[in-house]
């Protein structure tokens, strides 16, 4: 006879958006929390060979959950930000909009901060906290009557009074919930790599928008930097069957010469590139955060942020239901979950997929308005300060942990 356990929210999904959120859930008291995660213990984090761009409000949320202490010497800030508009074969890359990332109480707005150490910080938090955590297993089946009950591949059965799904893009929960999602292929790769570099990147972001799509130099801690290189998908399988030496060779076509000699450092990963929008974020005893609600064009850094601000949201709505006596999984907790989320959602998505359309265009009247737009910008420093503010998450109503506040 299969085995049953009784918790107050089972999150599917062990991924950073998972395990943020269990965390988050479990620091506000907000009852019995279960996590569902199908990858073994001793599996490694996907995207493993990725760094991540932390804005400002969610390093102040892993801080209030007392996460950042750990990944914070690992983290670089990134202190300018400088953007280009050129084809591959142009002798000359000409900055048009250069921005001082610093906010005005003198933070960074964002930091650069390598995945696995930001899994290796959450692994040890969980492990440290009363989280009941079922590693090696996924959900395959739920039902919404009343309490929500939960079947595991393993035979084990649970009951929840909300399930959340956050088990990314493909998410088996949010399919069994009946989510239909609007969407579409960017016919893009990103790849994904680190690089080693000569001189100093003095704390530098880059963004190259190139015909194919964007190419991004981020910092790392020491004279490293993250690569973020969008290709058409051809000529991305293309340049993963080169050699190591053919391929940095490619590179050195597109990475600035004040970089010095560059080396690639351990493999090249890729993805492919999509706009993926959940038609709703909830239904009956479910809700959906991270990349099963959403996957946007990376080009703004924006995609783990926007599943973290999701934790955020999420956790305050369900706690705050909690300590009212109310029933988190109900529709009408959980509207205020969708309320709060979908139009900034809505908004990034927007945002990054028009950019890629408008930036992927090579024709020379497109490029010209574009970059005359850009020079007008970089003359507005006031317009810039509020770009900056929205990129670190610090503008609008924000839930309280990405104020610094404990829920």
């Amino acid at each position: 006879m299969a085995d049953t356990s009784d918790f107050d929210v089972i999150i599917s999904g062990g991924g950073t958006v998972g395990r943020v959120l269990a965390l988050a859930l479990a620091d506000a008291d907000a009852g019995r929390i279960a996590l569902v995660d199908r990858r073994p213990a001793d599996a490694p984090e996907p995207g493993d060979q990725r760094s991540s761009a932390l804005a400002a409000a969610i390093v102040r949320m892993l801080d209030t959950l007392d996460i950042w202490p750990s990944v914070v010497d690992a983290a670089q800030p990134i202190s300018t930000m400088e953007v280009t508009d050129s084809a591959l074969a142009d002798p000359i890359r000409p900055v048009f909009l250069t921005f001082d990332t610093t906010l005005p109480d003198g933070d960074p707005f964002a930091y650069m901060v390598p995945n696995r150490e930001l899994s290796e910080a959450l692994n040890t938090a969980i492990a440290a906290s009363d989280i009941t955590v079922h590693q090696g297993t996924s959900i395959v089946s739920l039902t919404a009557d009343g309490p929500t009950t939960v079947s595991l591949e393993t035979g084990e059965t649970l009951t929840a009074r909300l399930v959340v799904a956050a088990d990314g893009a493909n998410s088996k929960v949010r399919a069994m919930a009946g989510i239909k999602t609007v969407g579409w292929d960017y016919d893009q790769f990103g790849l994904v790599t680190e690089l080693r570099h000569e001189n100093p990147h003095d704390g530098r972001a880059e963004e190259h928008f190139l015909p194919s799509g964007p190419f991004a130099i981020l910092p790392l801690k020491g004279d490293r930097s993250s690569l973020v290189w969008t290709e058409k998908s051809a000529a991305a399988r293309r340049l993963l069957a080169l050699s190591r030496d053919e391929l940095q060779a490619e590179l050195l076509m597109r990475v600035p010469p004040h970089y010095g000699a560059i080396a690639i450092e351990g493999p090249v990963e890729s993805y492919p590139l999509k706009l993926m929008l959940a038609r709703d974020y909830i239904a009956p005893r479910v809700a959906l955060a991270g990349d099963a609600a959403h996957v946007i064009h990376p080009l703004a850094g924006q995609g783990l942020n926007l599943g973290l601000r999701d934790v955020a949201a999420l956790a305050e709505v369900v706690a705050d239901a909690v300590r009212l006596g109310l029933d988190p999984g109900s529709l009408a907790t959980l509207e205020g979950y969708q309320r709060w989320r979908r139009f900034d959602v809505v908004q990034m998505a927007v945002a990054t997929d028009g950019l890629n359309r408008l930036f992927g265009t090579d024709l020379a009247p497109v490029r010209m308005i574009r970059d005359f737009g850009m020079g007008i910008v970089d003359r507005l420093p006031a317009l810039k300060r509020i770009m900056i503010g929205e990129a670190a998450g610090t503008g609008g109503s924000m839930p309280r942990l990405l104020r610094g506040e404990v829920l």
